[in-house]
């Protein structure tokens, strides 16, 4: 039995969210704040039978704050079991409690958490007539928390996400549409708590964020001791005698050391002295509190641990964090397989950032290895060396926009044979992409290096801060990653950048020189290609809403030319070559502005030093003014097509003082923009009337190119 899917409406930061899950390992990726946690805290209100009762009471802040008014709504955690056990006890309780019985056997189970306003309330809300907010208003005024009950529920047959159903079932708030229904059927039957799902189950929860040395310093959630008292309840308490009584000998002799008397005796004069023999106490001995009973004496144990195979064993607060991080893990997951030993009906495993504190290489040895018999075990990471060996079928990824958080399934929809392609794609660097609010995809090292570089210098700001993350390809076959982007999977923007390979000379066919033919049979073969490319992506994409594709003209290095960086390619030709004769004609046909001659030059310039390099020694060159190609402005775009007005106002400030540092722009232009800005941030004047402002007074600023394309 395994969680085929868990259903999340209106608690905390999940407005309606469905997660698909797989028997086996499971993982669940997604940046910091997107909702891991709160997901797995829901997991645990239905499945963990050690969270406290008070944890069931959920409060104001557990309801989505999109709700604006939460009054009357309803929060669901709804889990789905498949697989259910042939198993007569399980039947039995699945049956009887959460089964959906289509069959004769149940292979199918739903246990919901139900948190809603309490019976009479929603017998009010039900008496509205349609359309009545007065009414509305008046009963949700005075709604409290007091007013919300908890109940879970088996055979429920809805799906709570679809919002059509959430409003059949609760009512629609904003027409005030209330059915007469108090508890439908499909929203399942109330389970007694003797059926509890939790208490047939072996479940455990390993967290991130925690401080190791005092869990193992405290009693419940220290591993090590949850580990020896289940093993005490075992001991053969008649062997054990001999150990018990070897205990008691030894408290006996340190009660009788003669120093322990002495010292015993003075403490009963000195009290005596002090407050007489009236308030004394009565009897007062130094004894041994060493315990000889078998459960009290394996729980005094401690762990001792060596670390680099230095010979010295120290206690957990001596360890480096990662090593106590290791440690805690370690009997974490012990703990877990000894209750699944004693649980037949299923066993379920729930891992937090398991890469907390603990190297690379461990991160990604633990996750391969890590695989229990009939055992679900579900991580959630925001590491790319984890996801890097994660099975993408068995993967939901969280998405956060405006504050909703929305559940992706990458594989969904894909046949076998690109799964796997794609599954042997995303390495430790490439599976960056999953974790990214948007990704623009590039062919080479060249854009690889040189894109980012660019948007910083230009922006102030790098992609990393627009939360998209830039993907080499390595070669021109965008549409295996690129299908993870789709309406059925990851609902992201991806902008493909590519190079159309336009030649750069005249094609003629009836060129007599041999060294010249061959050059432009190779730029006309080129030349092809990119068409054909061009042709297969346009209708790769053409249908897609979530991704784009933005073409180089020629090539990436040709383009960088024609933008307006021939003086950057200039400050390299002498890096290039050494004699001043090819230096200088290099330097003319930079400068010349015909695509033939530069094009050659810096093409000529790439294979001398190596693409990879040769961008590498253009980024270190880069300034503030540098011209952003068109076609990559238009795919930063595409990728983020709204950027706040915060980062506008960072963006445009950046731009302000560099050009008042540099002494490029006059001062009461400066103030005057400046003044603008302050408006801008204010609210009261638009992006639109400061690119106009920028255009009039800063007219040779590069910032305009960018400015125009997102203001059109």
């Amino acid at each position: 039995m395994h969680i085929s899917k868990l259903s999340l409406v209106n608690y905390r930061n999940f407005a309606a969210a469905a997660l698909d899950f797989k028997a086996g390992v499971n993982t669940v990726i997604g940046e910091n704040g997107a909702g891991k946690t709160n997901l797995f805290r829901a997991v645990r209100l239905l499945l963990d039978a050690n969270m406290l009762p008070s944890a069931y009471r959920l409060n104001e802040e557990d309801f989505h704050r999109s709700l604006g008014d939460w009054r009357g709504h309803w929060i669901v955690i709804s889990i789905e079991f498949d697989e259910v056990s042939d198993d007569e006890s399980i039947q039995a309780l699945f049956l009887h409690g959460t089964g959906v019985a289509n069959e004769s056997a149940v292979r199918r189970a739903t246990y919901n958490l139900i948190f809603r306003p309490r019976r009479e309330i929603r017998h009010e809300l039900s008496q509205l007539t349609s359309g009545d907010r007065v009414g509305l208003a008046a009963i949700r005024k005075n709604i409290t928390i007091a007013d919300y009950e908890t109940i879970f529920t088996g055979r429920s047959t809805g799906d709570f996400v679809d919002p059509n159903f959430y409003k059949s079932v609760v009512g629609d708030f904003d027409t005030v549409e209330f059915g007469d229904v108090i508890h439908p059927p499909e929203i399942g039957a109330a389970l007694p708590k003797q059926l509890s799902v939790a208490k047939e189950i072996s479940f455990s929860f390993v967290p991130a964020l925690r401080d190791v040395v005092r869990d193992f310093q405290e009693n419940r959630p220290n591993p090590l001791r949850n580990l020896l008292k289940s093993k005490s309840g075992a001991i053969d308490l008649t062997a054990f005698k001999v150990i018990a009584d070897k205990v008691v000998d030894l408290n006996q002799s340190i009660e009788k050391w003669p120093d322990v008397g002495v010292i015993t005796e003075d403490i009963r004069q000195t009290i005596r002295e002090t407050v007489g023999d009236a308030y004394s106490p009565s009897s007062l001995h130094i004894r041994s509190d060493l315990p000889s009973d078998a459960d009290q004496l394996f729980q005094s144990l401690k762990l001792f641990v060596g670390e680099d195979r230095e010979g010295f064993e120290g206690g957990i607060h001596q360890l480096s964090l990662g090593g106590a991080n290791l440690i805690y893990l370690t009997l974490k997951l012990l703990e877990f397989k000894y209750s699944q030993a004693t649980i037949p009906i299923a066993n379920f495993l729930l891992i937090e950032e398991p890469e907390a504190h603990i190297h690379t290489h461990i991160q990604k040895t633990l996750f391969d290895r890590l695989n229990y018999d009939a055992t679900q075990i579900i991580y959630s990471t925001h590491s790319t060396q984890i996801s890097e060996v994660s099975n993408v079928k068995n993967m939901n990824i969280l998405g956060r926009e405006s504050g909703v958080v929305e559940a992706f399934q990458p594989a969904k929809g894909l046949d076998e044979k690109l799964v796997r392609n794609i599954q042997r794609y995303l390495d430790a660097v490439r599976s960056n992409l999953l974790f990214a609010r948007s990704v623009v995809l590039v062919e080479g090292d060249a854009e690889e290096i040189l894109i980012p570089v660019m948007i910083k210098k230009l922006l102030g700001i790098g992609l990393d801060e627009f939360g998209t993350s830039l993907v080499n390809i390595r070669s021109t076959g965008f549409e295996n990653v690129a299908s993870l982007f789709h309406d059925e999977r990851i609902r992201k923007r991806c902008a493909i950048i590519t190079d159309l390979d336009a030649p750069i000379e005249v094609i003629d066919p009836d060129e007599k020189d041999k060294i010249r033919a061959t050059r432009r049979k190779k730029m006309a073969g080129s030349a092809k290609s990119g068409m054909e490319r061009k042709v297969r992506l346009d209708a790769f994409a053409i249908e897609n809403q979530w991704v784009d594709v933005f073409y180089a003209p020629h090539t990436f290095e040709v383009d960088f030319v024609a933008s307006g960086n021939e003086e950057l390619v200039k400050g390299l030709v002498g890096e290039t070559w050494e004699t001043e004769r090819y230096q200088d004609s290099a330097n003319t046909a930079l400068a010349s502005g015909d695509v033939a001659r530069f094009g050659n030059v810096v093409l000529r310039m790439a294979k001398i030093h190596g693409k990879g390099w040769f961008a590498v020694l253009l980024a270190s060159t880069v300034t503030p003014h540098i011209s952003v190609p068109q076609y990559v402005i238009e795919a930063i775009h595409f990728a983020n097509p709204v950027l706040s007005d915060e980062v506008w106002f960072n963006i445009l400030t950046y731009r302000l003082n560099t050009l008042v540092k540099e002494g490029s722009c006059d001062e009461g232009d400066a103030k005057k923009f400046a003044q603008e800005l302050g408006h801008f941030r204010q609210g009261t004047k638009t992006l639109k009337s400061l690119a106009v402002l920028s255009k009039q007074i800063f007219p040779d600023d590069e910032i305009n190119d960018f400015l125009e394309v997102y203001v059109q």
